[in-house]
């Protein structure tokens, strides 16, 4: 027979090796000599037990600490596809009878840990399918939960309704089971088309494909204000919640389809004036969705209602500049209506967002408005004015002040931290002080029909809200025959000026701004780029 070799078996468990009394550990090597592989080593541990002076648990650390080699000796394949959503073919999974093992293996910084003692544990080890780094941590209720759920076929509905709750809890802890990589997920269908976005290889990693896909759902005209930018006053008729809950399943079958998760942006007018509104929003949660709300202040009351449903990932509102402008635009009392709702969301744990609209007006406005909402938001970030509807009788700034204007303000990002990057041209200024690119207005440049639709309160279905980009209707054809559509694929291949930018990928301009000054938002490029300059 083979001997194994004492080195071997030193090296495969140091943290027997550790705790040992060096005598007895010799004694332990010596009898494990003529066996054919380290890996028996536990089972040596376990027969010797009852004659050496050794700690009960040894045997049991022994098992995990072959788990952790045989993990770290095994060829792991980087990101590895899959067709469905499937468990890490290299997790194991042990039912220990000792607790607090693993921090025998991953001592805290300071080389404390919790003592062993007696009761069944089961512990995770597992490489992540990405970074490759070992992990190794006693599993979680949670962690069962949803390696049973795969292993086993368990649909999420019904995980939900055995768990008693939500359909959207069982997706939020199968995407964190996905995120520290004990679950792998089939690759999203939601890619640029390479042949019209040309990448390089840290480009492609990152704004090739989206995990998640927005579906910005004007639910109802009803607003409670008259803002002098509104992009659409029209009458447009709400649908019924008969017709809003077909559209939900669509997208749920949409999303399967492409192997993304979901989200639903709630917005108007103000979304929560539709008289359904409660019942959209539990009917959105319970199919597993992702929610969000665009809209204007409302009772701490409904925020509550809201809450007891499905926490909204975020809650954005609008300013317009200093008081004085801001209620000149969007009515008396507004802004200051404003600021008390930002407290109201941050006594309720709502991450808050705050959207400006740039004019030739409010532009010297924007950084003080930073500063007042320093410590009252999340978020503060702007979009350039589309001078479309009743915005057409508002001014841009000229592109001079407008380029002049960034400069100041991704200084000023550095110092406030709830001023964000949108504005997809702020990715010339990181490009050309030699910056990290950001993802721009979409996290994908502009994201228009590529990772979001915007469906209207009639079913109109547009690629950009902001200006008209008509693509269909959801009531005539399903949310996966209008993304395909020819119009659909004009729209996400933006302006053929841009084609061969460096930093395509990231920016692609604002096509709604191209529109609004006259132009063909699929041959020219956006009029404040500086690219060049």
């Amino acid at each position: 027979m083979k001997q194994t070799s004492g080195a071997l078996v030193d090296m495969v468990y140091p943290a027997c090796r550790r705790i040992l009394d060096p005598h007895i550990w010799c004694q332990a090597k010596s009898a494990s000599a003529m066996l054919e592989s380290p890996e028996e080593f536990p089972e040596v541990l376990a027969r010797l037990a009852e004659n050496l002076l050794m700690p009960g648990f040894l045997p049991e650390l022994a098992r995990l600490e072959r788990a952790i080699n045989m993990v770290e000796s095994t060829p792991i394949e980087s990101s590895p596809a899959v067709a469905q959503l499937s468990v890490n073919p290299h997790v194991f999974l042990l039912r220990l009878s000792w607790r607090n093992l693993t921090d025998l293996v991953n001592p805290n910084s300071d080389g404390s840990h919790s003592f062993p003692e007696q009761g069944e544990e089961y512990v995770l080890v597992w490489p992540h399918p990405e970074t490759r780094q070992i992990r190794v941590r006693p599993a979680s209720n949670e962690d069962l939960l949803v390696l049973k759920m795969v292993t086993e076929e368990i649909p999420v509905q019904k995980a939900a309704a055995d768990c008693q709750v939500p359909v959207h809890a069982i997706g939020t802890v199968i995407d964190r089971a996905v995120r520290r990589g004990l679950l792998l997920v089939p690759p999203s269908r939601i890619r640029r088309d390479p042949l019209v976005f040309v990448m390089d290889e840290d480009a492609a990693r990152i704004f090739s494909s989206a995990s998640v896909f927005t579906l910005q759902w004007h639910i109802t005209q009803a607003c409670d204000l008259h803002c002098r930018h509104c992009y659409d006053r029209s009458n447009r008729q709400a649908l019924p919640l008969s017709q809003a809950l077909v559209i939900l399943d669509d997208l749920c079958s949409f999303c399967r389809d492409r192997q993304v998760r979901g989200q639903v942006s709630f917005t108007g007018g103000n979304p929560t004036l539709y008289p359904h509104f409660l019942e959209l929003y539990h009917a959105a949660s319970d199919r597993g969705f992702a929610l969000a709300i665009l809209g204007n202040p409302v009772p701490r009351k409904r925020l509550e209602e809201m809450i007891a449903i499905e926490r909204p990932v975020f809650y954005q509102v609008s300013l317009e500049g200093l008081p004085e402008h801001n209620d000149f635009i969007r009515g008396r009392g507004h802004f200051q209506s404003v600021l008390e709702f930002l407290s109201v969301l941050r006594d309720l744990e709502i991450y808050s967002m705050v959207m400006l609209t740039l004019t030739k007006d409010n532009l010297a406005q924007v950084l003080p408005l930073a500063e007042i909402l320093r410590d009252r938001t999340d978020l503060f970030t702007f979009n350039r004015l589309s001078r479309v509807g009743e915005g057409a009788k508002l001014e841009l700034p000229s592109r001079h002040d407008y380029v002049a204007f960034l400069e100041a303000y991704i200084d000023a990002v550095r110092d406030n931290p709830v001023i964000g990057v949108k504005d997809n041209l702020i990715n010339i200024a990181h490009y050309q002080r030699g910056w990290p690119l950001s993802g721009g207005c979409t996290g994908f440049g502009c994201g228009a029909a590529f990772n979001f639709l915007c469906v209207l309160a009639d079913g109109n279905v547009h690629a950009c809200r902001k200006f008209p980009s008509p693509i269909g209707n959801v009531l005539h054809n399903t949310i996966g025959e209008l993304y395909d559509s020819d119009a659909a694929c004009s729209y996400r291949a933006g302006c053929r000026a841009c084609r061969t930018c460096a930093i395509r990928p990231s920016c692609g301009g604002c096509l709604a701004v191209a529109h609004s000054l006259g132009l063909d938002v699929f041959e020219k490029r956006d009029p404040y780029c500086f690219m060049n300059a």
